[in-house]
């Protein structure tokens, strides 16, 4: 009788804090990879930002496809920044502990910034799309009011549309476990944790991975064919060879975004078996990409390069 009250009235009260317990399974020795991480979130901190000086420093860079690079370094800063600090901070000082507000704000965080990447890469091909396949329209078309709506249109489609996520999340009923087998917050990590249902959790991840990412992905590869279409059918070679110059650093890019979304969505059913795979590539997801876009952006277009070089001599 005594146990049975004590069980009821220990899940009367909901828990104030979440406990990250890192990466699962490797607990002791995760500490250890704490050096690749921060090697890679500095290299994706100070790479993006030389990106972003250098497009604001160089007049000949203040075209609509380098705005779109200027835009896509600035959530990658973001999307890193959202999760590393503290991923760090769980390896090096044992910080496990965060409460329930930052945990959510953290979970609408890395949403809305995984979303404004999908849809910068959805921007990128539409440009090289009007470029290559209506040149002589892409003037008229692609104006500086043009990029101001679409960039508007951007932020507001993403960041009301992944607002629900966590306030979802928060109206869940946490009354037992607290310990997540991660190192960051991640939306159906912490909504399992809940004592009530949370059928519409899942739901509605399903419905905004499809309807946001989903349709990005699709018009992407889209524009892309009807870019490779256009390009075969181009008379000159080296009209051809400078066409698929100009859309191989975004291909590149945008092949590893979608294929790492896919690769997650596979090892995500695995979860219960290898929960470290899943976790790991969670975090490799979201520090990757960043560090990896201006490198490829840097070794692939020719106008960046130089305009790094003059940064540089002028520093």
């Amino acid at each position: 009788m005594d146990t049975s009250t004590s069980v009821i009235n220990n899940s009367s009260f909901q828990i104030s804090q979440f406990i990250l317990m890192g990466l699962p399974g490797i607990h002791e020795w995760q500490h250890w990879l704490s050096l690749p991480l921060a090697l890679l979130y500095i290299l994706a901190l100070g790479a993006n930002l030389l990106i972003l000086i250098t497009i604001q420093h160089e007049p000949c860079l203040h075209e609509p496809m380098y705005h779109f690079l200027g835009i896509l370094t600035v959530v990658d800063i973001g999307l890193a920044t959202t999760i590393m600090p503290k991923i760090l901070a769980i390896f090096w000082f044992d910080a496990k502990v965060i409460s329930l507000p930052e945990c959510f704000a953290q979970i609408y965080a890395i949403h809305c910034f995984f979303c404004m990447e999908s849809s910068i890469f959805l921007c990128m091909a539409m440009d090289r799309y009007i470029a290559i396949c209506h040149p002589l329209r892409y003037p008229s078309i692609v104006t500086e009011a043009f990029m101001v709506k679409v960039t508007g249109f951007m932020v507001l489609r993403n960041g009301l549309l992944t607002i629900p996520v966590p306030v979802l999340a928060a109206q869940r009923f946490y009354c037992s476990k607290n310990e997540i087998d991660h190192c960051l917050c991640s939306n159906l990590g912490v909504t399992s944790l809940a004592c009530d249902d949370s059928t519409v959790n899942k739901f509605y991840q399903l419905i905004l991975a499809w309807t946001l990412v989903g349709s990005d992905m699709a018009l992407v590869f889209s524009s892309y064919a009807l870019i490779l279409h256009t390009v075969l059918r181009l008379n000159s070679a080296e009209a051809m060879s400078k066409a698929l110059s100009t859309c191989s650093s975004h291909l590149i890019l945008i092949l590893f975004f979608y294929t790492g979304i896919a690769v997650l969505s596979v090892t995500h059913h695995a979860e219960k078996k290898i929960p470290l795979i899943p976790a790991l590539l969670n975090v490799l997801h979201n520090v990757i990409p960043p560090a990896l876009n201006p490198m490829v952006y840097a070794l692939r277009t020719h106008k960046l390069r130089q305009g790094f070089q003059r940064l540089l001599r002028l520093g």
